[in-house]
């Protein structure tokens, strides 16, 4: 499958997007590109391939929630650009 220009065109339009003359030659071009990539892939033979969502194994890499003992309150406080009574002080937001 071939695009034309009208047809990267209509796309466009679709899309609402506006392409300059010269737009619409470089998107001709590499839409017409990747359609001959997918026409090549589809000559791969499947059969027997399971459907996949990833091609390498993917683990949870999150660790596990323990019960920890919390900062100590001048050590969360200590780069705090301004504190006040022992919290944060931030611009008052109405």
């Amino acid at each position: 499958m071939i695009l034309t220009p009208e047809e990267v065109l209509h796309v466009a339009h679709l899309a609402r997007l506006r392409l300059k003359p010269e737009e619409i030659e470089v998107f001709t071009r590499q839409l017409n590109d990747i359609l001959k990539y997918i026409e090549k892939l589809q000559e791969l033979d499947t059969e027997g391939v399971p459907p996949l969502a990833h091609v390498v194994p993917v683990f949870n890499a999150f660790r596990e929630d323990e019960v920890k003992e919390s900062l100590p309150r001048d050590q969360a406080l200590e780069n705090a650009p301004a504190r006040e009574e022992g919290s944060f002080l931030v611009p008052r937001i109405i």
